[in-house]
């Protein structure tokens, strides 16, 4: 059970929230503006040095420093009037290729603020919200969101952690990307194992149509391909390897995909389950990556799944043990968790 607070310092935790919520705006310019990336490796910095730098005006900037520096996400020194961006907060702040750069998770949030009338609608209907009825920021903020962990962890550290997987798909093996989106996930394993052949598939044309531009613009190997299909009707058979990328507890019918990805799978091939971090009862996700998922899947997941057919809304707290039932009562004899991070768990599910 939860600690009860008094009102005093309930408050406190609500004005704590707000401030965060406005902050989060702050951040977001911070990156846009450049702010982050100028003070990354500068040392103690001014508000003048630090507007000379970006183009921008000093008096705007002097007072995003105050506010950054109030949540901690910036040290001032008062003696010297001077700002400082730690250097253990780069990867987080101002370096795009890092696993731990979140700030395209403000994207995702914003793009809810924008969609607040749609998800008041359902809160009354029960209806679903598909994915692409949502603003265009959160298809964006997603991509970007996604792309470092996948490109520091996909290939070297979730494939490789399956026994034999990563020689079978340097050697060529059939690829399935189930699900994804602009194809950040789909475009990676391309690159890191040309002499496979890789098969994106989404339900959603327009993350189709972008997704094949992705591909153009990263030089990708012509060993990939892009599918409007759902994860219940691509007719594309003889897998090695099919990946559902932070996405299954999304799908209307989770059960019929992974059904699906069954029988159009090699008898010793694998499906590649990537979700959420989530233990497997409420009281293991009473955290702060818990309260974040739980969120999103009030207002993304658990919406997405109502506007399919079926409408299981698994949601995207499920866990390994609801996951592992449904991969069971889809036809598939192990599922085992393979590798894990502080936002994903990664599970290898056999046939």
């Amino acid at each position: 059970m939860t600690h009860v607070k008094n009102t005093d310092e309930f408050a406190g935790q609500v004005v704590a929230d707000v401030a965060a919520a406005i902050s989060g705006v702050l951040t977001n310019i911070g990156h846009k503006k450049g702010l982050y990336k100028a003070m990354a490796g500068a040392g103690n910095i001014t508000s003048s040095w630090l507007s000379q730098k970006t183009n921008t005006d000093e008096r705007y900037v002097r007072e995003w420093l105050n506010n950054q520096t109030a949540g901690g996400y910036i040290v001032y020194n008062q003696e010297t009037n001077k700002y400082l961006l730690p250097d253990e907060y780069i990867p987080v702040l101002a370096d795009e290729e890092s696993p731990f750069f979140l700030i395209p998770a403000l994207e995702v949030a914003a793009s809810l603020w924008l969609d607040e009338d749609k998800i008041l609608d359902i809160f009354s209907s029960g209806d679903g919200l598909e994915w692409g009825e949502h603003h265009h920021r959160l298809s964006c903020g997603s991509e970007s969101l996604f792309r470092p962990g996948y490109k520091t962890f996909l290939i070297d550290q979730w494939i490789s952690a399956v026994g034999g997987l990563a020689n079978k798909l340097n050697v060529g093996a059939k690829v399935a990307d189930v699900g994804c989106g602009h194809g950040v996930s789909t475009i990676l394993m391309s690159q890191g194992f040309p002499n496979s052949k890789i098969v994106g598939f989404d339900i959603h044309e327009a993350s189709i149509t972008t997704a094949k531009s992705r591909a153009i613009d990263a030089s990708a190997n012509d060993n990939i391909e892009f599918k409007v299909a759902s994860a219940k009707n691509y007719q594309d058979k003889g897998f090695d390897l099919i990946c559902f990328m932070d996405c299954l507890h999304d799908m209307g019918d989770p059960v019929g995909a992974a059904k699906h990805a069954r029988a159009a799978l090699n008898d010793d091939g694998v499906v590649l389950l990537v979700e959420p971090a989530a233990g497997d009862e409420v009281n293991d996700n009473l955290n702060p990556v818990g309260r974040l998922y739980y969120g999103v899947s009030t207002v993304i997941c658990t919406p997405c799944s109502k506007s399919q057919e079926v409408g299981t809304a698994l949601g995207a707290q499920a866990g390994q043990k609801r996951l592992s039932e449904v991969m069971i009562e889809a036809g598939f004899s192990s599922v085992e968790r393979v590798a894990e991070t502080p936002f994903n768990i990664i599970l290898a599910a056999r046939p």
